[in-house]
């Protein structure tokens, strides 16, 4: 009967001896403590993004709303050498309408009143939208395209890459992206570039003297 009872504390030891090693080998796995280390690494990068924006989409999104209600004159700076849809015409940006979330900066040239850039703001970041109309309001075949913030651009310069809906819409422009360059008080710059190509657009706005407002676009309201 001793030998069993003896035997059975050895067992009972060898086991728990065991049961530690293991639980200590695990504790030590370089993956796990690689995964453990990327989790907490993730939680901190996003408690600097968040910290990041507050200085830079909000400060320019609270600038641009200071524009409601205000529009103004621009130029083209740049465009394709056999450009007859802007050069020559006169273009104005009328900062229509907007609250926390949407601002909506219809964009005339000339007499075509169809085009209107919408911004969106959340969580995330800010979309860029074109709307196209109609001069009957309703939306025009290729509408709703453009593309959303990859990183919170600086209070001064935010960047909107092409989104897969532009992509399905339009093949030819997934390389395309759009920037503002905006300085309170100075000037609004509208950019489109398309990647590994010539093609550039900018038309600059001079914020430094509002003009009368052109009233609403195609399909407003």
């Amino acid at each position: 009967m001793r030998k069993i009872v003896k035997s059975s504390g050895q067992l009972f030891t060898t086991l728990a001896v065991m049961l530690m090693v293991i639980i200590i080998l695990i504790s030590c796995d370089p993956s796990k403590r690689r995964e453990t280390a990327l989790v907490r690494e993730g939680c901190q990068e996003q408690e600097c993004l968040d910290s990041s924006r507050d200085t830079t989409q909000d400060v320019f999104w609270s600038e641009l709303q200071k524009l409601l209600g205000k529009a103004y004159e621009g130029t083209v700076v740049s465009a394709p050498a056999n450009d007859t849809a802007f050069t020559g015409k006169r273009l104005l940006m009328h900062v229509l309408s907007g609250d926390e979330t949407v601002i909506n900066i219809p964009f005339f040239v000339g007499t075509d009143s169809s085009r209107t850039w919408v911004f969106t703001k959340d969580e995330c970041g800010i979309l860029l939208k074109h709307d196209h109309r109609h001069q009957n309001g309703t939306p025009d075949e290729l509408t709703m395209y453009g593309g959303k913030t990859q990183n919170f651009g600086s209070a001064f310069r935010q960047i909107f890459p092409a989104d897969q809906e532009t992509a399905d819409m339009l093949p030819g422009a997934i390389t395309n992206v759009w920037w503002i360059d905006f300085v309170p008080g100075e000037y609004f710059v509208y950019n489109l570039r398309r990647v590994n190509t010539d093609r550039l657009f900018s038309v600059r706005f001079d914020l430094t003297k509002e003009v009368e407002t052109p009233g609403k676009p195609w399909g407003w309201s």
